[in-house]
């Protein structure tokens, strides 16, 4: 079981995986065998098309080079329009992503560095420079290291390696680098300093190890890369001013190791893999979160909080559903393409978790749980794979990365991921983030098998354990050692590990060799379900012959009355020695979910509360408008994004200004766009109003009580082109016009171009309240012209039952002056219906 995730399918129970022979039994159905008919003529009557021509030259008695010079042209041909296509389908990708490609391109075929990507990385040749200067240094102290504590560890081992001996260790004249290093300054505590170093070695060490006469072992030449994470806590006010440092890598680092003597054998292709991931899995089991390396600078700092501190919070992920993924299954040779057995793998640091698989179905449906400690947000990433599960080798058909300090920052995710790597795919996900709390009033019942609370464990040490079985208490008389226990008196201090365990979720300690006295200083953490019944079972174990060396019962219920919800002390142990004890720290948090903020109101602008007498007189300009802003998403308004449109307050249930606070509605029918400096205070383009302006809302929507739905947008600058590019994405929950759904698209005017030739508008999608465009629009404008104009989008539906009724489903106003067009902004956006209020008064009068 993992410690740091749990899984819970909330559909039936998982049953076991069909084997090959399943698809062969199912029947065709009579669409499926009109399409390998007409796959099987369309082969046909190619064969013939190029066949055919042979046979004619045959039988008029043609030379055969006639042949072979038509074939050459064909060929010629072929692939010249290739290398055409190529080119035209290059250059239109570059345009449509042009940040993409230049991206992969910086990181794939120039290896530049990351401070070249990413302007919050900078450039640290001085730290390269002193890693130059210090690596021989850094040589001699490994050196000493390997032989002196690696080398009696790997002796005490295994008893066939009591010979091991490092012959050579050297480092070589190749530093390690850092291409880039990023300090964060935000979401940080003060007495803290956090640096992300992307680290790069590849570098000519040369080890060469004794295993056992005749066997050697060695390395030469070694490449890893991975991103560490450096954190210097806590800042003090004295020398040496920082009272710790630990490192660790956030993710998994990839590795490359060429092998030499006996050894050699693991650089086979069926071998390396299996070496070096075993390699990186020891590298997780000491550096990879939540393991970390420690290393304190003052006597005043408390090693356990520095090496496990408690964890950021808990991510749950609904994995619900993917659509329009790539088929990789094919019948008849490649000819006739057919679907995909697709499954997920998700990862949050070194706990991971598959799904199930679905059968053949592009559009799959998982409906699963799962549950993960994270233990660094923002750093540590969800890792979604997706794959068609073969019989031989799965295929990738899709991967999405997501940092789960998103989540922790907005609380509460439910949208569709774009799949990486792959021509098209999506994923749904649901995304959850729980605080850990200390009230336990707090504490609610577990629903649906997820976990209510998550225990944190420390495992520092043990000490007195017993030698073997004879020296356990059960066989101990007034103190004294019985016969059996005196004949074995001088057996070698105990190997041993720990097992902790609460109901069927069991984790395992490192093993200690030859110690009566162990030291394991691990973390370990669980998921809780019941409090009062669960109890934590820690047994220390002897690894060959399993006899256990003490055993600890800790009802979690315990926990509950003591300060802070933690205990650390250290707790006698049962089945053991008379003295023998074990030290350890128990910490219980309650899962508490974190809803996602509210979404305020605007206060109104200073200047329009001025103007507010005028309009009690009926004189309205475009300064007019209501002064309560539309309620937005919180990433919206980080994002500086804000709606210049307005909405009846009561539309949606949400707190809203009092009454006094709204400005009289504008004169009859007209609607106005607040645009502060872009438009005259005295007129407004004439152009600006469709022709059905002047009518009502139709009575449904006058009526309607709730959201009009949410469009997502995506806008950037595309610096290189001088454009400014928009992202029509997807609408969600729009408002019902009919039966059969609504047919919308959806309008946009760059303000203040508001005539019918600056008028952009998406296509037309029939009969869906969820439409995907997935469209884009250029605009021709300077990055210092945009910073002063807004994009006003509106939302329609194409088909009214009276031609009179205006089109308008919901608006946004986005204001450019407030965002980062450089680095983009993809949100969604609530849509509102500014007049609504106005004629629904004039309706009631």
């Amino acid at each position: 079981m993992a410690s740091d995730g749990q899984m819970k399918p909330s559909g039936a129970a998982e049953g076991a995986v069909l084997g090959g022979s399943h698809g062969s039994t199912e029947t065709l159905s009579s669409s499926a065998v009109n399409r390998l008919l007409m796959e099987f003529l369309i082969y046909f009557g190619r064969a013939m098309f190029v066949l055919y021509p042979v046979y004619l030259t045959g039988y008029l008695g043609l030379s055969v080079s006639w042949v072979l010079l038509c074939m050459m042209m064909v060929t010629w041909w072929k692939k010249n329009r290739q290398w055409k296509d190529a080119r035209i389908g290059t250059a239109i990708d570059f345009v449509d992503n042009e940040t993409q490609v230049v991206h992969k391109e910086l990181q794939g075929a120039l290896q530049m560095a990351s401070w070249v990507h990413f302007s919050d990385v900078e450039k640290v040749d001085w730290v390269n420079k002193v890693l130059e200067q210090a690596w021989p240094f850094f040589g001699m102290y490994m050196e000493k290291l390997l032989k002196e504590k690696i080398e009696p560890a790997v002796r005490l081992s295994n008893s066939a390696l009591k010979t091991f001996k490092f012959i050579k260790v050297h480092f070589g004249h190749i530093p390690l680098r850092i291409t880039g290093m990023r300090a964060y300054t935000h979401e940080v505590d003060q007495r803290e300093v956090i640096l992300d170093l992307n680290i790069c070695y590849d570098g000519d060490v040369d080890i060469d190890a004794l295993v056992k006469e005749p066997i050697t072992a060695g390395v030469k030449g070694l490449k890893l890369k991975g991103m560490m994470r450096v954190i210097l806590e806590p800042l003090i006010g004295e020398a040496p001013l920082v009272g710790g440092v630990t490192l660790f890598f956030i993710r998994r680092p990839t590795l490359e190791i060429n092998w030499t003597g006996m050894t050699n054998v693991l650089d086979s292709p069926a071998f390396s893999s299996l070496s070096e991931g075993t390699i990186v899995d020891i590298i997780a089991s000491l550096m990879v979160l939540p393991n970390r390396m420690c290393v304190p600078l003052i006597d005043q700092v408390k090693v356990d909080q520095m090496r496990f501190p408690l964890p950021r919070g808990v991510v749950r992920v609904h994995l619900l559903e993917a659509r329009d993924l790539v088929a990789k299954d094919t019948y008849m040779m490649g000819l006739v393409k057919g679907k995909s057995d697709p499954y997920t793998i998700l990862r949050v640091g070194n706990r991971h978790f598959k799904s199930k698989t679905i059968k053949e179905n592009l559009h799959p449906r998982w409906n699963e749980v799962y549950e993960f400690v994270v233990h660094e947000a923002p750093g540590q990433e969800l890792e979604l794979d997706l794959f068609d599960e073969d019989t031989d080798k799965d295929d990738f058909i899709g991967r999405y990365r997501l940092d789960l300090g998103e989540v922790k920052r907005e609380k509460e995710i439910d949208q569709w991921f774009p799949l990486d790597d792959v021509p098209n795919g999506e994923v749904h996900l649901k995304l959850q983030w729980f605080s850990l709390q200390t009230n336990p009033t707090l504490l609610m019942e577990s629903e649906g098998g997820f976990a209510c609370a998550m225990l944190a464990v420390y495992l520092d040490n043990a000490s007195n354990l017993p030698r073997d079985s004879s020296e356990i208490t059960e066989h101990q008389k007034h103190g004294k050692h019985s016969k059996e226990a005196r004949l074995t008196k001088k057996t070698a201090c105990p190997n041993s590990l720990v097992e902790l365990s609460i109901d069927k979720d069991v984790q395992k300690s490192k093993i200690v060799f030859s110690s009566k006295d162990p030291v394991w200083e691990e973390g370990f953490t669980f998921f809780v379900h019941d409090i009062k019944t669960q109890q934590l079972i820690v047994q220390i174990k002897e690894p060959q012959k399993k006899t256990v060396l003490g055993v600890l019962n800790l009802p979690l219920s315990r926990l509950l009355s003591v300060s802070d919800m933690a205990i650390d002390q250290r707790f006698p142990l049962e089945r053991s020695g008379a003295n023998s004890q074990i030290k350890l720290k128990a910490t219980l948090r309650i899962l508490t979910l974190e809803k996602p903020p509210p979404k305020t109101v605007l206060k109104p602008p200073p200047d329009v509360r001025h103007r507010g007498p005028q309009t009690n007189q009926g004189v309205n300009g475009p300064g007019s408008t209501p002064s309560a802003a539309v309620p937005v998403p919180p990433a919206a308004q980080a994002a500086g994004l804000q709606n210049g449109l307005h909405d009846n307050p009561s539309s949606h249930g949400r707190g809203s200004l009092p009454s006094e606070t709204w400005r009289s509605p504008p004169p009859s029918h007209m609607r106005r766009f607040d645009s502060h400096s872009l438009l005259s205070d005295n007129s407004i383009a004439s152009s600006r109003f469709d022709l059905t302006d002047g009518a009502s809302f139709p009575e449904a929507i006058r009526r309607h009580q709730g959201s009009f739905g949410e469009i997502h947008l995506t806008v950037r600058y595309a610096t290189l082109r001088n454009k400014l590019v928009v992202m029509v994405d997807a609408c969600r929950n729009l408002f019902p016009c009919s039966e059969n759904g609504t047919d919308s698209y959806v309008r946009l005017y760059l303000l203040p171009e508001q005539s019918w030739i600056h008028r952009k508008k998406t296509h037309v999608k029939k009969r869906s309240l969820n439409p995907v465009f997935n469209e884009k629009f250029e605009y021709d404008v300077s990055l210092e012209e945009v910073k002063t104009r807004k994009l006003d989008v509106s939302v329609k539906n194409n088909k009214m039952l009276h031609t009179r009724e205006r089109k308008d489903i919901g608006m946004v106003m986005v204001d450019f002056s407030q965002l980062d067009l450089t680095k983009g902004v993809t949100d969604w956006f609530e849509l509102t219906l500014p007049g609504l209020k106005n004629s629904a008064s004039r309706a009631e009068l």
